[in-house]
């Protein structure tokens, strides 16, 4: 592949896009990042369309020249997925902006990928609707990224994660062509499922310029508590026997210590008490269209609560409080990265091994002679490991941290669990994949990227 473009290759682009096409130090840098730790590379352009034939000719332009295209969203990514190993092209789909259709008739939308996640969740909700995943940074990120990766979110533990909302997709191929991979429709056993091949195929096999979503009702109520433990292992355990008593909220995400304190400091909130014995909190919520039903739910949760050692239960008695929780739980990546270098690893294994996963997560550490904060989606099994650098060497923290976290996913492995629940593999966690994948599953993959991309252009270097 050409890593360096060529006046002409410039020129191409120029003539196609006109305002679209950008050599600028400040736009290369812009484009040469996503949130993945520090990591920077610069594309030798960056491309901005706005319609799925100039996708199409940028495609078959590039394949053509073998020129390597990273597709680019809101680069909010935590894998590398939006990093331009390569150089080349980075190609975003900012411009793609636009609701295209609400039909309230069957509870679907259809919307190009540069809409911002929060945007379309708030615009369906004026109609009664509900689109449930709700990733930390949908208020910046795109819906197209979200496919892209198949992202999840604190609702993901009652209502899924976003390839169950996807039906249809239009993509342009690396090849050049447009097709559109399914049917608007909720059943379709109509061949292979090209849609739910590319939703979370982190951009390696096509470029998404259409996206058709199932919607639901939205919920008319909802209820939230902040429960303090003193012990996180015990915070853990209580997990699994709220879902043993046959509830399904609607949020249970666990935050340990220092995530708390330092998202507080972080956001500059002292409205909520933390007690110096307190080791870890749920955050459980649930919600639904019949208050009593809900009230009923939360009695069943403090009685599973009653049989493990905790302080007060906040109830939040406020939309302003239900608020000030969620950003507490949602700014904690955020709070995290502003306190120290760090890595993070998404980890995910069956929920009734969230005790020993966090057991395993701290025995390494203490082998290895580093500290690590976690939180994350606990009713879904899936805690994020932050990996905190504080003093630990250079030489140890590139040398001797991927050896440890190496131990730690064999862990997660072993529990049944994966390497990556809602992250994606992208860049920084493609070193793995041997341990959750054999070679031959490996090669399948592989062979899969080879029919869609037989020149290799597509976010090259991610995944394998």
């Amino acid at each position: 592949m050409e890593n360096t473009l060529t006046e002409n290759h410039i020129l191409f682009f120029d003539k196609l896009l006109k305002e679209g096409c950008s050599i600028s130090a400040e736009d290369l840098f812009k484009y040469s990042h996503d949130e993945t730790e520090d990591i920077s590379i610069l594309p030798n352009v960056v491309l901005k369309p706005k319609t799925t034939e100039e996708v199409s000719s940028i495609l078959s332009y590039c394949n053509t020249h073998e020129i390597p295209v990273t597709p680019s969203g809101a680069r909010t990514g935590l894998s590398g997925g939006a990093i331009p190993l390569h150089a080349g092209v980075a190609m975003s789909m900012e411009k793609f902006n636009k609701i295209l259709e609400i039909d309230e008739k069957n509870h679907q939308i259809t919307t190009e990928p540069g809409v911002i996640t929060q945007v379309l969740q708030d615009t369906v909700k004026a109609k009664g609707l509900f689109y449930p995943p709700d990733p930390a940074s949908k208020g910046s990120c795109f819906i197209g990224g979200n496919v892209s990766e198949n992202s999840g979110g604190p609702k993901a533990v009652k209502y899924g994660v976003t390839n169950e909302y996807v039906l249809n997709l239009e993509v342009v191929l690396p090849t050049g062509e447009i097709i559109w991979t399914g049917a608007n429709v909720l059943k379709n056993a109509t061949g292979y499922n090209l849609t739910q091949l590319i939703t979370g195929s982190e951009g390696t096999l096509a470029v998404i310029t259409k996206i058709v979503l199932k919607l639901i009702p939205h919920p008319t109520h909802d209820l939230l508590m902040l429960v303090p433990f003193f012990n996180a292992e015990e915070a853990c355990k209580a997990v699994a026997e709220i879902f043993r008593q046959g509830i399904t909220p609607s949020g249970l995400e666990f935050m340990e210590r220092d995530a708390l304190i330092w998202t507080k400091d972080f956001i500059g909130d002292d409205a909520i008490h933390i007690g110096e014995n307190h080791a870890a909190h749920l955050l459980i919520e649930v919600d639904g269209f019949n208050p009593g039903l809900l009230m009923d739910d939360c009695s069943k949760i403090m009685s599973v609560l009653e049989r493990f050692e905790t302080d007060e239960i906040l109830f939040a008695e406020s939309q302003a409080q239900k608020d000030t929780l969620w950003k507490l739980r949602r700014s904690a990546g955020e709070a995290v990265k502003a306190n120290s270098i760090y890595k993070e690893e998404d980890t995910v294994v069956p929920r009734y091994e969230l005790p020993t996963l966090l057991s395993h997560i701290k025995r390494i550490g203490n082998e290895y002679g580093f500290k690590s904060v976690c939180y994350g989606h606990a009713g879904d099994g899936n805690l994020h490991v932050n990996i905190i650098k504080g003093d630990l060497s250079d030489e140890k923290w590139n040398n001797e941290l991927p050896i440890a976290i190496r131990a730690l996913f064999k862990e997660v492995v072993k529990l049944g669990g994966t390497i990556s629940g809602e992250h994606g593999i992208g860049l920084v966690q493609k070193p793995y994949m041997d341990i959750a994948f054999s070679n031959k599953s490996i090669d399948l993959m592989k062979g899969i990227k080879s029919v869609f991309d037989p020149n290799g252009i597509l976010n090259p270097g991610k995944i394998f």
